[in-house]
């Protein structure tokens, strides 16, 4: 399926655009993956990421964002996906999950992951699906 960003809205991966302090206050004061996530290690996870900040077109202002931790050629991660609360509910998540879909596609990478506790019907939409052989994934650290 293609998903399009409503009118009003853009993605970029220019990291000039990002507004850290805003991203950092997201993720670590509403995030449930991300609650209380340090400012420098925030910041760290920005640096050794590929970036997707969504942006309202009007005032510039960034609405959302996303990173991939990713070799670039056989392996991603995707993680930290948020959107603001007050622009939830019009199909930015969707379209910038899509948008990440579609902006890695070429690398053709194996597989592009992610975790998540309770927007499965959002990545499901985009083609992602539950692990079939969750036997073989194992994890070194908090789960």
């Amino acid at each position: 399926m293609d998903f399009h960003l409503p009118d009003g809205y853009e993605i970029s991966t220019d990291p000039t655009r990002l507004d850290v302090a805003l991203i950092h206050s997201w993720l670590s004061l509403d995030a449930y993956w991300a609650q209380g996530r340090p400012r420098d290690k925030q910041d760290a996870a920005i640096a050794g990421s590929l970036n997707f900040g969504v942006y309202d077109t009007a005032s510039a202002a960034q609405v959302g964002y996303a990173r991939v931790v990713t070799d670039g050629a056989t392996f991603g991660w995707l993680c930290d996906v948020y959107i603001a609360p007050a622009v939830r509910g019009k199909g930015l998540g969707t379209a910038l999950v899509a948008h990440i879909r579609d902006h890695l596609r070429p690398a053709g990478l194996r597989r592009l992951m992610l975790a998540t506790a309770d927007a499965h019907a959002v990545y499901a939409q985009v083609g992602f699906e539950p692990l079939a052989a969750n036997g073989t994934w194992m994890v070194l650290g908090e789960q």
